[in-house]
C-alpha cells in the first residue's frame, strides 16, 4: 500500500549559532515511517542557512515578518497555497505563533492544518506571567519581575540578590552580577525584542530540559529529557545528552495533564542540589534540539503531523538514554543566482544533492 504524501510548510530555517527548529523538524519529517513529504520552507531572511542546505526544502518562499500583521501574512500564504496546496503548517518561532494561532480558522478554510496551543495556553506561560502560572498549577517558579525602564534597575537589589537573570520577552537571557551589567543587557535586549524585560531570580543547580508533545486532551504523547553538555554565549545548547529522570518526566506529565497543552513544548528547568525542580521557561513550540528526540526513538514532528491531520496517535513508551548530539559549523558553498532569485522573486527551488 502506498504511503500518504503531505505537503508541509515549515518556518525557522535560521540554522545559526542561535538556531531555529526548522531544519531538525524537517529532518524528522523526512525520516517519518508513516508518510512521505514535500517540504515548503517559509523564510523571513534570504540568508537563513536552511534555504541553501541540500535536501531540506523542495521549494522556498519568503513571507512577511510577524510585525507586518496577520492579514498580510495570510495574503501571502494564500498565494503560496494556490501553487503548493499545503496540507500542514508547522511554525517554529515564538514571535510568529500568535499570528498563526489567530488565523487558524482562515488557514483551515484554505485546507492548511495546524496543531498549535490555544491562545489562553500560550498567553499564561509567558515569562511575564510565569510566577502566576506556577501558583495556578502548583509548580516551583523563580521569583521574576517585568521592567520597562532603566530607572527600575536601581531598586532591583531590594527584591533580588545578585547574580540575577535578564531576559527578553521572546528570546535571549543573560546573567548579570551587578546593576551596570543589567543596564547593558536591558539596552541590548530591548533594542532587539522590545519591552518588557524580565528580571528573574538566579537559581543555582543543573539545567535540564524536556521536549514534550501534548494532544490537547491532557495526554502526554511524547517526552524526552536532556542535559546540556555545551552552552554558547547566547545560552543555547551546542551539545546535549538524553538522561533518565523519572521525577522530571512525572512533572512534565503533570503539566501537560493540568494545562491540556496542545502541540510541542520545551520545558527549561533547574534541578537544585536538594532535588527540587524550578521551571525557568516554557517555550510553546518544538525546540531546536528536537532531532535528538527523533534519534532517541521519539519522532515528535511525525506525531504532530498525524495529530494535525486528525489521526489518533499512541503515546511513545520509551526513549534511548545516553543519546548525544553535538552541533557544528559548516561552510556551505552556493551560487549568487540562488540569492538573487529569492531576493527578487521571493521564491526558489530547494537545493538537491547530486545523488537526488
Amino acid at each position: 500500500m502506498d504511503k500518504k504524501k503531505y505537503c508541509i510548510a515549515v518556518t525557522g530555517l535560521n540554522n545559526t549559532d542561535n538556531p531555529g527548529p526548522g531544519v531538525p523538524v524537517v529532518r524528522g519529517l523526512r525520516e517519518a515511517e508513516s508518510f512521505d513529504v514535500r517540504i515548503i520552507g517559509l523564510v523571513y531572511e534570504n540568508l537563513e542557512p536552511g534555504i541553501y542546505m541540500e535536501n531540506i526544502c523542495d521549494r522556498i518562499y519568503q513571507i512577511p515578518y510577524p510585525s507586518s500583521g496577520a492579514d498580510l501574512l495570510i495574503e501571502r500564504l494564500e498565494y503560496i497555497n494556490s501553487k503548493e496546496h499545503i496540507d500542514i503548517l508547522i511554525p517554529n518561532f515564538d514571535a510568529e505563533l500568535q499570528s498563526f494561532m489567530k488565523s487558524e480558522k482562515r488557514l483551515l478554510q484554505m485546507g492548511i492544518h495546524t496543531f498549535l496551543p490555544e491562545m489562553q495556553q500560550f498567553e499564561e506561560r509567558h515569562k511575564v506571567n510565569l510566577p502566576e502560572y506556577g501558583k495556578k498549577y502548583g509548580f516551583n517558579i523563580p521569583d521574576s519581575l517585568p521592567i520597562s525602564s532603566l530607572a527600575e534597575i536601581d531598586k532591583l537589589h531590594e527584591r533580588f540578590e545578585y547574580p540575577l537573570l535578564v531576559k527578553g520577552k521572546f528570546y535571549d537571557a543573560y546573567i548579570a552580577y551587578n546593576a551596570s551589567q543589567v543596564v547593558g543587557f536591558f539596552n541590548k535586549i530591548s533594542s532587539k525584542w522590545g519591552m518588557p524585560i524580565i528580571i528573574q531570580q538566579f537559581v543555582r543547580g543543573t539545567e535540564v530540559n524536556v521536549i514534550a508533545l501534548g494532544d490537547g486532551k491532557g495526554n502526554l504523547i511524547g517526552a524526552v529529557p536532556m542535559r546540556k553538555q555545551y552552552i554558547t554565549d547566547k545560552g543555547k545548547a551546542w551539545g546535549g545528552i538524553t538522561i533518565a529522570d523519572n521525577k522530571l518526566l512525572e512533572l512534565t506529565h503533570d503539566l501537560i495533564q493540568k494545562t491540556m497543552w496542545r502541540g510541542g513544548m520545551e520545558l527549561e528547568m533547574i534541578k537544585t542540589s536538594d532535588g527540587k525542580y524550578f521551571i525557568i521557561e516554557i517555550n510553546p513550540r518544538i525546540p531546536a534540539w528536537v532531532y535528538l528526540a527523533v534519534a532517541a526513538g521519539q519522532n515528535m514532528p511525525e506525531a504532530l503531523v498525524k495529530m494535525a491531520m486528525g489521526e489518533k496517535v499512541e503515546p511513545f513508551k520509551n526513549y534511548e538514554v545516553g543519546k548525544m548530539f553535538i552541533r557544528y559549523s559548516y561552510d556551505m558553498i552556493g551560487n549568487i543566482a540562488q540569492f538573487e532569485q529569492l531576493s527578487i522573486t521571493g521564491e526558489m527551488d530547494g537545493v538537491k544533492s547530486i545523488d537526488n
